[in-house]
């Protein structure tokens, strides 16, 4: 009833200008066609001076070069995810993310629409924590308080692999070189990259976090390298988290999100040091340790095009590929149990055991969110228990049912002896044996017939513990 009272075309243009995004609308020719009430805020022009006119016209400080709209009139391809950051005539910084795609009648190109997301409000909030964040490192320094919490200690592990790695960690965090860890979601990379600058001769500085993950890259370049006063309407002196690490340590986790535009930025940062603040003309000299971490392998990330390879040889120093939990099968009753005290103390409980039942099938299970995923399991198990055991009825229903899953699908299938993991990595060796055989131990000849990069080839022979002359025989 209520469509029927209102005109198709008018319900539509009101809920257009009723979003949180701006909608720009050109012809072919580059006219205004549409443009909505967001779009009209963000640029600080009313809707009335933009209708009918060209973008040019609308944008004196934009041509043909740089305007996103006309760029995809001319090509007729979409530009996706386009960061842009400038100041609206009214002096205010704008940052968008911008979406600009082809209208076609048919065949024919009839215009383009762009999207833009405003971000200039988490960019304000994320420079308030930067100022928050410098003035409680300011006040610590005199202390010893840093941002690190974890030490070797809080790794609980008995797993040979595991202290295999630890062992070269403490050797690497001696140095002040990069570091780069690797680890599935949920591993304990923040674990051992605290426990690294605890243990290094920067351990009385700060280590400075961030995490790259979803930042669009002039919202990083400001955090990371600070702002100048008056580079903009609003900007003030602000340290970066470069700056604010200096002496210590700079953790940037999620490597593999950071746009690649900045990290051709960071790769600079890292060869001299040398940073200058957004909008200023000053180079400050910084002594900072970069630790960074993956939660897809470096190899991986390179074959994807989301990260530089000249970033990567530049940061992989020392390498340290933590573990996931299925491959430490033997760490799950020792960390269950560590738990275990944790959640006692913090839920006020005295439970004194874990059935075996409950470890038993524990170890039988994939664990996907690997440590985190685990604790939680305990967290909740510790919640629901009023005894002083840990029964499998206290355990998520999510995992009880993929156990009994599990159960099912080894009764059904009693002559299966192999995992679908192992037998692909026996497969995967045999491969690789031939073909290096086959090059006659050229490995780049041999990843040309595996149709493999070399690099790729290099990290598998490391992993499946083949060495040239194995290949060879």
């Amino acid at each position: 009833m209520f469509i029927e009272t209102i005109k198709r075309p008018e319900l539509l243009e009101a809920i257009i200008h009723s979003i949180d995004e701006a909608i720009h609308v050109v012809d072919a020719s580059g006219i205004t066609i549409f443009y909505n009430d967001r779009a009209a805020q963000n640029d600080g022009i009313s809707i009335h001076d933009a209708l009918g006119k060209h973008v040019l016209d609308i944008f004196p400080s934009l041509n043909k070069e740089n305007s996103t709209l006309l760029k995809v009139i001319e090509s007729g391809q979409p530009i996706y995810q386009q960061h842009q950051s400038f100041t609206n005539i009214r002096g205010k910084l704008i940052d968008t993310v911008n979406t600009t795609v082809p209208i076609y009648s048919g065949t024919k190109l009839i215009g383009a629409v762009e999207i833009a997301k405003d971000l200039s409000t988490v960019k304000q909030l994320s420079q308030k924590l930067i100022d928050l964040q410098s003035s409680v490192v300011s006040q610590q320094k005199p202390s010893l308080t840093t941002g690190a919490t974890y030490t070797w200690d809080d790794l609980i592990t008995q797993d040979a692999q595991m202290l295999k790695l630890i062992e070269r960690a403490k050797k690497a965090a001696a140095t002040s070189s990069p570091i780069m860890v690797y680890g599935e979601t949920g591993t304990g990379k923040e674990l051992v990259v605290h426990s690294i600058h605890q243990s290094s001769k920067r351990a009385k500085e700060s280590l400075i976090a961030q995490n790259c993950a979803s930042l669009p890259s002039t919202l990083l370049e400001s955090m990371l390298f600070g702002t100048k006063k008056g580079s903009y309407t609003g900007a003030v002196d602000r340290a970066g988290l470069i700056e604010l690490a200096h002496g210590g340590t700079l953790f940037l986790d999620e490597l593999n999100t950071m746009p690649l535009d900045f990290q051709s930025k960071l790769l600079r940062v890292l060869e001299d040091g040398v940073i200058r603040r957004l909008g200023g003309s000053q180079s400050y000299q910084t002594d900072v340790r970069f630790v960074v971490a993956l939660n897809e392998h470096p190899h991986v990330c390179m074959e994807k095009g989301i990260l530089r390879r000249d970033l990567y040889y530049r940061l992989n120093v020392c390498l340290l590929e933590i573990p996931p939990l299925r491959e430490r099968k033997a760490d799950i009753p020792l960390l269950m149990e560590h738990f275990r005290k944790k959640y006692n103390y913090t839920f006020q409980k005295l439970v004194t055991q874990i059935d075996e039942d409950v470890l038993e099938l524990s170890s039988r299970y994939y664990w996907p969110g690997n440590v985190r995923e685990l604790e939680h399991v305990v967290e909740y198990a510790m919640m629901m228990t009023e005894g002083d055991a840990i029964h499998l009825d206290h355990l998520p229903a999510y995992l009880k049912q993929e156990l009994m899953n599990h159960s099912s699908v080894k009764r059904e299938q009693p002559e299966r002896k192999r995992s679908l993991r192992k037998t692909l990595e026996e497969t995967e060796r045999t491969l690789i044996k031939e073909a290096i055989q086959e090059a006659k131990g050229n490995v780049l000849q041999a990843a040309k017939r595996l149709e493999i990069p070399r690099q790729t080839l290099q990290y598998k022979l490391q992993k499946l513990h083949i060495t040239y002359e194995e290949g060879r025989t």
